[in-house]
């Protein structure tokens, strides 16, 4: 049975989609592999609520539950967080962090893509890892969103305590604070989803991408050459 929160992840989409043009429109006028993965992040942020959004709307099918592990809880946060490596950390050390992630989501992906499904635990219209036979798989999301949190959540804490010491970037310091509350709502949602209360997810992903959307909007309208905003992060 659904109900309205089945139905906040085509919300959610839409503002991502709406995200996703506006960071990759800023990647083409100012460049940046910094503003290229955040863009990549926020596209990824987009398939994973379209695919609850599809299963609110169509049922539970088992590509739609695959990608969506793979795209929300592999991908969620993932992408956002090399944007900040690669702000904040020299390039030869963000290039080979990018390496070693993408290795470890590769192999991540792979094993989703083969694990069985134990249909006994399908609902029609709730996605959860529990129904992954091989459940050893979902260890690979709390290592990659943790690797997520750091940068995205410390990089933007750490932006904000800068910011804050004077009151001509005082603005930028409101800016990352939302980033930072909005990396980590949606956290908080996918460890519901463990327990089975993937409706949580739902609502924190929207509030969450709403927080980061208006802090990182913030900071761009403010200084339009600025490109020192850190940017969301599921875990199912």
């Amino acid at each position: 049975m659904t109900s309205f929160v089945h139905y906040i992840p085509i919300a959610t989409t839409v503002l991502a989609v709406a995200f996703t043009v506006a960071l990759f429109r800023r990647w083409r006028r100012r460049g940046g592999e910094h503003l290229l993965w955040w863009g990549i992040g926020a596209a990824t942020y987009a398939v994973g609520t379209a695919t609850e959004a599809l299963v609110t709307l169509a049922g539970w099918h088992e590509p739609l539950f695959r990608l969506w592990y793979i795209a929300g809880a592999l991908l969620g946060g993932a992408p956002l967080a090399q944007g900040t490596v690669f702000l904040l950390l020299p390039r030869p050390t963000a290039r080979r962090l990018t390496a070693a992630l993408a290795a470890v989501v590769t192999v991540a992906a792979v094993c989703v893509l083969l694990t069985p499904i134990n249909h006994a635990l399908v609902e029609p219209h709730r996605l959860t890892g529990r129904v992954m036979t091989w459940q050893w798989v979902r260890a690979f999301s709390p290592f990659i969103n943790t690797y997520a949190f750091v940068f995205l959540v410390g990089g933007a804490v750490l932006s904000a305590w800068r910011y804050a010491a004077s009151r001509d970037t005082a603005y930028r310091a409101a800016g990352n604070a939302l980033i930072a509350a909005g990396a980590l709502l949606p956290g908080i949602g996918g460890t519901f989803t463990r327990f089975g209360h993937t409706e949580v997810l739902y609502v924190t992903e929207f509030i969450g991408l709403c927080l980061l959307y208006a802090g990182y909007r913030i900071i761009a309208i403010r200084s339009p050459g600025a490109t020192h905003a850190t940017l969301p992060v599921p875990a199912r």
